[in-house]
């Protein structure tokens, strides 16, 4: 086994590619479609839409997504996935790909993609099934056109930009989406406008026949329109790719602009490691233009802080609680990595702490300590004064947190088995 197919002389031999060969793999049941794989090895996590079958199969104490298909196509994605994580985009991570499969009376199989599984991870259907508030539909999209725009960045153009090739976590008030199918996409060195454009267009009528489809299983508000909500991939992208790329023009007197245009970025969850700068010929404006950006600005604050790796929206909503409590202790001009780590064991340690053992499947612990601040900031205003932390703990943990889908709890749930009506629906899920 190695990063490359193995030569075997035997073609009914498995070839199994893997840039860390686990030899438990050989214990698996290649031999059968997967369709046919034993209940005893499989997870029944949440299922979204795919054109192939796919499987989550316990493996070595975690879960591995196995896509049946094609071994030039397995090959490819791997390959592209790998690419991607190189480059630190949000994708599933590549585990391997099986191929050289026959089945007990030769008969040749087809390949398999193995990825690893993203914990607190779900599909769009899977989430319009549960506790959702009624405008999930446009913050899953605005997670989409953050993703978009990252791959974009780095010259990736997806080819099938869809919910359902995308998953979703949890972050603060808003998503993380991550790409999980990348078979038809293409590196480039940059993309042009075009290509752009047309990653756009695949997205936006792919999105109006998912919430079509939602629509008819009763899964979207009764006002919602599809059509009109999945415009907003147009907007929400065309708006953050000209506040991440758009040049800007101003007078030598308003250099503070600079540090502005910055600043702005960094609000957005952007660092800039690079401006283009330049002057007209007589030196009276100044135009600037970011050249480097990069996602994760709270993200990497926070973990270099702290070593905490979380998402953007619950980084920025930890580096608030982290500012609140150098505040309340007068040690704003304290060392800053000694105020961090202050903070982690007097605070956010203790709380995630408080939680017990058979409840910690429900949230990741980041995406708990900004609920627990939600419920909190509720239970102040309804006394009038404020309410100590661990008391608001207490009360989560009784109350909220175990009303929660959990991965115990929504691993129960089969979404193959929701109603699918704008189309028969697909052999399995994505994975």
């Amino acid at each position: 086994m190695s990063d490359s197919p193995t030569d075997r002389r035997d073609p009914a031999a498995l070839d199994i590619t893997a840039a860390r060969p686990d030899p438990a793999l050989l214990d698996l049941p290649w031999h059968l479609p997967l369709a046919e794989w034993p209940e005893s090895l499989l997870a029944a996590l949440p299922r979204g839409i795919s054109r192939h079958i796919v499987r989550f199969v316990r493996f070595r104490g975690g879960l591995l997504a196995v896509k049946e298909i094609k071994p030039d196509i397995a090959h490819r994605e791997y390959a592209m996935l790998r690419d991607l994580q190189r480059l630190d985009l949000p994708t599933v991570v590549p585990f391997g790909v099986v191929s050289g499969r026959h089945a007990a009376d030769g008969t040749p199989l087809d390949a398999c993609l193995l990825t690893r599984h993203l914990q607190f991870s779900l599909p769009y259907r899977a989430l319009f099934s549960h506790e959702l508030r009624p405008d999930a539909a446009t913050r899953l999209i605005d997670a989409l056109a953050v993703l978009l725009v990252r791959l974009h960045l780095l010259g990736f153009w997806w080819g099938d930009v869809s919910l359902s090739n995308t998953l979703f976590r949890r972050d603060a008030e808003a998503f993380s989406a991550y790409l999980v199918d990348a078979e038809t996409g293409e590196l480039f060195p940059s993309l042009t406008r075009g290509q752009r454009e047309h990653d756009l267009d695949i997205a936006r009528v792919n999105i109006a026949g998912e919430l079509m489809d939602l629509e008819a299983g009763g899964m979207l508000p009764a006002d919602a329109d599809p059509v009109v909500i999945s415009e907003r991939i147009m907007f929400r992208y065309r708006e953050l790719w000209g506040a991440l790329t758009a040049p800007e023009r101003f007078g030598t007197g308003d250099r503070w602009r600079v540090d502005d245009r910055i600043a702005r970025l960094n609000a957005l969850g952007f660092d800039v490691g690079e401006l283009a700068i330049s002057t007209d010929v007589g030196g009276l404006h100044i135009q600037i233009q970011p050249k480097v950006v990069d996602a994760g600005h709270h993200s990497r604050r926070l973990a270099r802080l702290t070593h905490l790796q979380v998402e953007e929206n619950q980084a920025r909503r930890l580096l608030n609680d982290l500012d609140s409590f150098a505040a309340s202790q007068n040690r704003q001009d304290d060392d800053e990595e000694t105020v961090a780590r202050d903070w982690l064991t007097q605070i956010y340690e203790p709380i995630t702490r408080m939680v017990p053992a058979e409840l910690r499947q429900k949230l990741e612990p980041a995406q708990l300590f900004h609920e627990v601040l939600d419920h909190r900031w509720y239970m102040a205003e309804a006394a009038g004064h404020d309410i100590a932390i661990e008391d608001a703990v207490r009360s989560y943990v009784e109350q909220i947190l175990p009303m929660k889908p959990d991965e115990q709890s929504v691993l129960g749930v089969d979404t193959i088995e929701m109603p699918v009506y704008a189309a028969p629906p697909p052999e399995d899920e994505r994975g």
